[in-house]
């Protein structure tokens, strides 16, 4: 048995969920999300809570899934709504970012300026130039949004300068020692 999956979740006040066959909506201030469960696992409304459970027996790959979607669930709940944010910091000398309408244009060392326009459900705001925060309902797509505009310029380990998570810790490397 899934210690996970057979906890309720608990729909706060102006949330709703909506069963539609396989797939389920939740709806929230900050938006609307759905979500397909695989086959063997069924959701159900009860009151104000959502209830997972397994219809495809006691097999180890129904038994997994369990506790996945019920992890899912839970966290288009909690996006709906508080939401989820990411924070990145650019260091270097001359890197820099600024918001372009929905884009955001990085100036990271390169010969030419990156454009970046986030999907929709996903908001980029840049302050002091330096300071990137990506904000959203979904959490996986706020992560995606936020390791891509990393992966443009991962902070190197010799001088530091780069895109990181803010606490992002970047081991340093001493660099070649001229005799």
């Amino acid at each position: 048995m899934s210690r996970i999956g057979v906890k309720p979740i608990a729909l706060p006040a102006g949330v709703q969920a909506h069963v539609d066959g396989p797939s389920v909506r939740v709806k929230g201030p900050k938006g609307e999300l759905a979500f397909t469960p695989p086959a063997g696992i069924a959701v159900r409304v009860e009151g104000a809570q959502l209830r997972v459970e397994r219809t495809g027996g006691d097999e180890a790959r129904f038994r997994a899934l369990h506790g996945t979607a019920r992890s899912l669930l839970a966290n288009m709940v909690k996006g709906v709504t508080a939401g989820y944010e990411r924070q990145l910091e650019i260091q270097g000398v001359g890197f820099k970012a600024a918001a372009q309408g929905r884009k955001i244009v990085l100036n990271l060392g390169y010969s030419h300026p990156i454009e970046f326009e986030p999907p929709a459900g996903v908001n980029v705001a840049v302050k002091d130039g330096v300071l990137v925060t990506v904000t959203g309902a979904d959490k996986q797509a706020v992560g995606e949004v936020s390791a891509r505009i990393r992966s443009f310029y991962k902070a190197e380990p010799y001088k530091g300068k780069g895109v990181r998570y803010v606490g992002e810790h970047v081991r340093r490397k001493a660099g070649k020692t001229v005799a």
